[in-house]
């Protein structure tokens, strides 16, 4: 019997054992565009008692960010105050969307949680965006308040000088118009949470994907699918610490306590599930970032001791090959999360060389699926660490061809999800929602296949399939690669227009070693790829690449620039 044999064995076993008739996982059925779909029976039935249940920590540290502590029960007092705020001040009723524009603070947090928690709308935008965008969004969902901060409320002031708008801005030193309500006004007085009734489909926040290409779309979710997600993600996490007992008696018997560095953003589905919500939930710590940077977060690391770390791959890689890596204690550090793209082959090895006793993970889910498909960590992670993990037992997978038409299983194609966590549309996008949503299907624009041991693998997005002479090439693969050399730092590739083989791949590199050229990166590709996927043109950078607010380079970017120049 192989290892992944028995892991796949023990992972059945324990699932079966936890989600049978009257087990914490319980499963039922429920029906989504009229076909039963697997769901979890004792899942909260919405945020606001999902949310609640932080409740119970009291005078634990919740959120710390620089020198600003708030405990449990100073979270949900501000939580309470500011619903009363929006329910009674403002008249903010159910269904009304309500918008928040600010970088990482404890007050995204406190908002979040008030605005869901009386039945509106929870419409998170993009922080890192220009004027235009964040208008465009506003408009798009139709909210008329927004929870700001300083920064974002003067983008917004032409809006808000007009009165279209009114803003709720954290951390201002001044507000740009009358049309504004300061933060610590709106929760002064203690007040209690208004009794709202809430129902399970009723609709819960509109997430706006990241619009690398297009105007970004809203993924509009209702409670039900929100709280299967986080259920969800409390399932993956008792399994998986069933399937590593010894990983686990390590981290208990280090004495440290639960803690998470909350280095990527809150308006994306990975800051704002599995680490604010669950966290809350949990009873653990967070400790937030105002925005990614190596040597603050080894800083914060080492002061908070910080105990889980979850980024993409690249901020992991550029956290752990960091020259300050050992000018920092990092003994506390013990989960690592590496999820949002796929993981290079040699990021299981840096990790494991780093922390000998390091429990690492990546997943995949999408905005569309509420962050919700598959994952793993510890063991799994080290026996396969290029795939994206096990589906979890609420979810349904199938490969499609070009067409449409389901492929044999194992077949390699595009990934359709079906789940309780999907979404339910693109909100005021019918045209995208029928191209995305469908029958009960989520079609995810990412190739790829599952094996026979039940693991999940992305091969590449569709678009940035490349074709060159009929053979196609996923840049996905031959970055992962290059990523591998000890001279590159990040990696982008893609394809353009060649007269003879249709295509032809071009490569660029983020790289500080002066030595470094295209020469020595082809050969090095050579080394463990076919002819055809190597690149045959390079572009060698000092500086980092471009990248949108979750880690992810900007291929179209880099591939609009490199035509653009000829």
């Amino acid at each position: 019997m192989t290892d992944i044999t028995r892991y796949t064995e023990q992972l059945q076993e324990y699932t079966q054992q936890l989600t049978a008739p009257g087990a914490p996982f319980e499963l039922t059925e429920h029906l989504s565009s009229g076909v039963p779909i697997r769901c979890y029976r004792n899942a909260p039935p919405t945020l606001r008692e999902a949310i609640s249940q932080g409740r119970q920590y009291g005078e634990k540290t919740f959120v710390t960010y620089e020198d600003d502590r708030w405990s449990f029960d100073q979270f949900f007092a501000q939580v309470d105050a500011f619903a009363h705020f929006l329910h009674q001040d403002l008249a903010v009723e159910r269904g009304h969307r309500v918008a928040i524009a600010m970088r990482n603070y404890p007050e995204w947090m406190a908002a979040f949680a008030a605005i869901v928690s009386i039945g509106a709308v929870a419409v998170p935008l993009n922080s890192w965006g220009s004027a235009e965008e964040l208008e465009y969004a506003l408009d798009d969902a139709g909210a008329k308040i927004v929870c700001c901060d300083e920064v974002r409320a003067g983008l917004l002031q032409p809006r808000l000088a007009a009165g279209t708008i009114h803003a709720v801005v954290a951390r201002a030193t001044s507000l740009p118009a009358d049309n504004c309500t300061h933060w610590a006004q709106a929760i002064e007085g203690g007040r209690e949470l208004p009794d709202v009734s809430l129902s399970p489909g009723d609709l819960a926040m509109i997430m706006y994907t990241s619009g690398t290409t297009g105007r970004p779309k809203g993924a509009a979710s209702t409670h039900f699918a929100i709280c299967q997600a986080l259920y969800n993600f409390e399932f993956m996490a008792t399994v998986s610490a069933m399937l590593n007992p010894e990983a686990i008696g390590h981290m208990l018997n280090a004495g440290f306590d639960p803690s998470t560095l909350l280095a990527v953003p809150l308006f994306h589905v990975s800051g704002c599930y599995s680490v604010f919500l669950l966290n809350l939930r949990g009873g653990r710590k967070t400790s937030i970032m105002y925005k990614w940077d190596v040597s603050d977060a080894l800083r914060i690391i080492e002061r908070e001791r910080i105990t889980t770390f979850t980024g993409v791959p690249t901020m992991t890689m550029a956290m752990m090959s960091s020259p300050e890596w050992d000018q920092y204690d990092h003994q506390s550090l013990f989960a690592i999360g590496a999820g949002g793209t796929a993981s290079p082959p040699h990021l299981k090895d840096m990790i494991y060389g780093k922390l000998p006793h390091a429990y690492p993970g990546t997943g995949y889910g999408m905005t569309e699926t509420n962050a919700t498909c598959c994952s793993f960590t510890g063991e799994a992670y080290k026996l396969c660490p290029t795939s994206s993990g096990n589906l979890s037992p609420i979810v349904e997978v199938k490969t499609v061809d070009t067409d449409g038409r389901d492929l044999a299983e194992g077949a390699t194609g595009e990934i359709y999800v079906r789940s309780p966590t999907n979404a339910q549309q693109y909100w005021n996008n019918a045209e995208a929602s029928a191209s995305t949503f469908i029958e009960g299907w989520v079609a995810t624009g990412d190739v790829g296949y599952i094996d026979e041991h039940g693991f999940l693998f992305i091969v590449d997005r569709i678009k940035d399939m490349v074709i060159r002479g009929g053979e196609n090439i996923y840049p996905i693969e031959v970055e992962g690669i290059l990523l591998g050399h000890a001279a590159v730092a990040e990696a982008a590739v893609f394809g353009i227009p060649h007269d003879s083989w249709g295509e032809e791949l071009v490569a660029v590199i983020h790289s500080t070693d002066p030595t470094l050229s295209g020469d020595n990166l082809a050969s090095w590709t050579k080394e463990h790829l076919a002819a055809f996927k190597v690149p045959s043109q390079w572009r060698l950078s000092r500086e980092p690449l471009p990248k949108n607010a979750t880690g992810k380079v900007l291929k179209a970017q880099l591939r609009g620039q490199w035509l653009a120049e000829g």
